[in-house]
């Protein structure tokens, strides 16, 4: 039976990156449909002061606006030297929603006088699944690695260009996007909630 699942998200890479890990690991069963597919949806403010809390606010909007099982995530890039920052502002951290190339040039600009080894950071994912009968599920992915001093690389988004995962010499921008998925924060995140998913659609019959 194919089961509806909305994602939480007007991010068309995140949508594409989502669809790809869950039919992989669900083929068939799946229509993934992201939220500008709702006209009357709107964006729900990020209130939350971690990610999970995030996901959670995003994903149970999402289910009882629709009517239909949603999916959501919260990520960010934490970096060591920065305390953790940006972290859950990742996406704003320049100062406007979704700005990817003023986001990185930032953080490039605030580590221009670290040097490698203490440029260590790691990506946290939180995928949360809700339900419209108030059942959810929420698991966490993390993505460790480093910041390097110059963006590289066309694949992926947001902060990609300036990651290299940890033990490798490029960046994750750099990595094909199925290469990708197996080590990063989402693709972790996604593969852990995936059975827990697939569990609970099936049980709406």
């Amino acid at each position: 039976m194919l089961h509806t699942l909305v994602l939480a998200t007007r991010n068309k890479g995140k949508i594409v990156e989502f669809r790809r890990i869950l039919d992989a690991l669900a083929p068939g069963e799946i229509n993934l449909v992201g939220v500008d597919e709702f006209a009357d949806l709107v964006d729900v403010e990020e209130t939350g002061s971690t990610f999970e809390e995030n996901a959670l606010l995003k994903a149970r909007y999402t289910a009882d606006a629709t009517g239909f099982p949603s999916i959501s995530d919260d990520s960010g890039l934490c970096v060591d030297a920065l305390d953790g920052d940006p972290g859950i502002y990742s996406a704003r951290w320049a100062g406007t929603h979704g700005n990817d190339q003023a986001n990185l040039e930032k953080i490039l600009f605030q580590l221009k006088e670290i040097p490698d080894e203490k440029r260590t950071a790691h990506f946290t994912c939180v995928a949360a699944l809700a339900l419209p009968d108030g059942r959810h599920h929420v698991e966490e992915g993390l993505f460790l690695g480093r910041i390097l001093h110059a963006p590289v690389g066309e694949n992926g988004f947001g902060y990609d260009p300036i990651f290299a995962p940890q033990g490798m010499s490029i960046s994750s921008a750099q990595m094909s996007a199925e290469a990708k998925d197996l080590i990063s924060h989402r693709g972790k995140a996604l593969r852990a909630i995936a059975p827990h998913v697939i569990t609970m659609l099936r049980s709406l019959g």
